[in-house]
């Protein structure tokens, strides 16, 4: 392997590591920012979702999020129990059922979200300067197109 290589090789293993920590440790303080009552993070996963790309069959959902069918169930029902979610009965299969957010759900989400990017406004205003908040706005803009690719 050439040195050029080489080198490309470990400054790509380091970006990738400190952005995979940076991610990580803001995503850790975020959810420490919390309110205590907030949904836990497979709640909130599956409300987003439902939110993002619409009604879903539980399979589907519990596939998307990577959890394990009975995990799934537990969730759905303590959803559906709380009022946050509906199951409807698919019409194409009697014996499946579809999922949609109710708009309780949608409140439900949306405020656990404006509290986070509350904390996170007030921590990039108090932390970073202007250049600094530009600079992290194109990061946050190559962030999201990396995750799409």
């Amino acid at each position: 392997m050439q040195p050029e290589t080489i080198h490309a090789d470990a400054e790509l293993a380091d970006l990738s590591r400190r952005v995979r920590e940076g991610v990580g440790r803001l995503n850790w303080r975020m959810r420490a920012e919390a309110d205590q009552s907030s949904p836990g993070p497979a709640v909130l996963a599956v409300l987003s979702r439902l939110y993002r790309a619409g009604t879903h069959t539980p399979t589907e959902l519990a596939e998307a999020e990577r959890l394990q069918p009975q995990s799934m169930t537990r969730i759905l029902a303590s959803l559906t129990l709380r009022g946050l979610v509906t199951r409807t009965p698919d019409p194409d299969d009697g014996r499946r059922s579809r999922v949609s957010i109710t708009p309780d759900g949608l409140a439900v989400l949306r405020e656990y979200t404006g509290q986070r990017e509350r904390w996170l406004a007030d921590a990039l205003e108090a932390t970073l300067s202007p250049t600094e908040r530009q600079l992290l706005r194109l990061a946050a803009d190559l962030l999201i197109r990396v995750a799409d690719a």
